[in-house]
């Protein structure tokens, strides 16, 4: 909790000095904190950083698995007015205890590096949704030696968003991974509904997963809470846990800011 703590206040300090000499009109919108991507891109010429840190924590037959995130981090530019590149890391640690007893931390280190690429493709209208594409690789070379994967993750969906009134969006995506060292596609889902309480206080739920080409689904829920301090700044906090196994429980915050151009 007291690394938590620390997280969070290191994290926004920087982002309040930079809302005091920075003014900007148009609200963030953000691919954290869900697992729904927006179809929207960022501003051309604009840097958008989404940082923050989790917890996920899972038991199975007397044994506790954890991971922790430390920092997982996207760096977003718009490098066109409806394209932009993409680059993130993490920086986890996961560790097992056994029948009650602390285990060995088994891995720490920086995952892959993300290097990938989103694409606006048409606004919302009528009937008809806003539409972006999105995909990404994961370079294996870039993750500790000990843990390196063999082969090259890759994945993309298409992310939607509908307008529900006034206050209120639906957003969503299909799409396909593969990783882990495995040849054989998981194709992955997301439905994401949020609500505008104020102009500063957002509130999503969601449910998403994954369905393997040889192995069980997994299906999860989270729901959480955003804050835009200003245009340009916002914190979010979400809570979510398994359908399936694999997840009893996800914490996780986090801040975005946006550099204009």
């Amino acid at each position: 909790m007291k690394k938590f703590i620390t997280f969070i206040f290191t994290l926004t300090l920087p982002t309040v000095l930079i809302s005091q000499e920075i003014e900007i009109s148009e609200a963030l919108i953000t691919d954290r904190p869900d697992a729904t991507e927006s179809p929207n891109t960022v501003t051309h010429k604009s840097l958008q950083v989404e940082t923050g840190i989790y917890y996920i924590s899972f038991e199975e037959n007397n044994n506790k698995f954890e991971n922790i995130g430390y920092n997982t981090t996207l760096l977003r530019y718009g490098l066109l007015n409806n394209f932009e590149v993409r680059l993130g890391w993490n920086f986890e640690e996961s560790r097992t205890s056994i029948a009650g007893q602390q285990g060995e931390i088994s891995n720490t280190g920086f995952s892959p590096i993300l290097v990938g690429m989103k694409v606006a493709i048409v606004e919302e209208k009528g009937w008809l949704p806003t539409i972006g594409l999105l995909g990404h690789v994961y370079l294996p070379y870039t993750a500790p030696k000990e843990d390196r994967p063999e082969t090259t993750g890759v994945d993309f969906r298409f992310a939607f968003g509908h307008s529900v009134g006034e206050k209120s969006n639906i957003s969503y995506n299909l799409g396909a991974q593969w990783g882990n060292d495995s040849p054989e596609a998981a194709y992955i889902y997301t439905l994401a509904y949020g609500y505008s309480i104020t102009d500063s206080v957002g509130f999503y739920a969601e449910i998403y997963g994954d369905f393997p080409e040889n192995g069980s689904a997994n299906h999860y829920w989270d729901t959480g809470f955003t804050y835009l301090i200003k245009n340009n700044i916002q914190l979010d906090a979400t809570v979510g846990r398994g359908f399936t196994q694999g997840q009893d429980i996800l914490l996780s915050a986090g801040a975005s800011f946006r550099i204009p151009k």
